[in-house]
């Protein structure tokens, strides 16, 4: 079975996508992108995160397509975008962009250091997030295998 789609079957398996737009918009960027020498467990997981909702979707499609098009950008140029867009944040987006950038340099996520008092839907995503990168850094294969 290609990577991929063992992952969509094990976050399908472990219901951890919130609903059928999510699961859609998983499966598109993972159809799209998994045979991309840019692909990782990593960005993967930021797949996972940018398609909780529409605007984070539209967000990451059009970072994967400069990735695509520009020979000269990489997954760090990604990151440092990430960097700074979570900066402009000040709710829990601030964490949820952290998280995804620790997911797109393969760094640990010190869940501990998140404040007391995050908003309850910042600390939801943020611990689906964690749950979904532990399902999908369990599944074997290579990861950028074309379909």
């Amino acid at each position: 079975m290609i990577w991929k789609d063992a992952v969509f079957q094990a976050l399908d398996a472990q219901k951890l996508f919130e609903d059928d737009a999510h699961r859609s918009r998983f499966k598109e960027l993972t159809d799209c992108y998994a045979g991309a020498s840019f692909f990782t467990k990593g960005l993967c997981k930021c797949m996972y995160l940018s398609c909780w909702d529409d605007e984070h979707f539209l967000i990451m499609l059009d970072m994967l397509n400069q990735l695509s098009l520009k020979a000269n950008m990489n997954l760090d140029d990604m990151h440092e975008n990430g960097e700074l867009m979570a900066e402009e944040k000040t709710d829990y987006e601030n964490h949820v962009m952290r998280l995804s950038c620790a997911f797109l340099m393969n760094q640990p996520f010190e869940k501990e250091s998140l404040p007391e008092d995050l908003e309850p839907e910042g600390r939801y995503i943020i611990d689906r997030a964690l749950e979904a990168a532990a399902v999908i850094d369990h599944v074997n294969g290579v990861e950028n295998t074309p379909s």
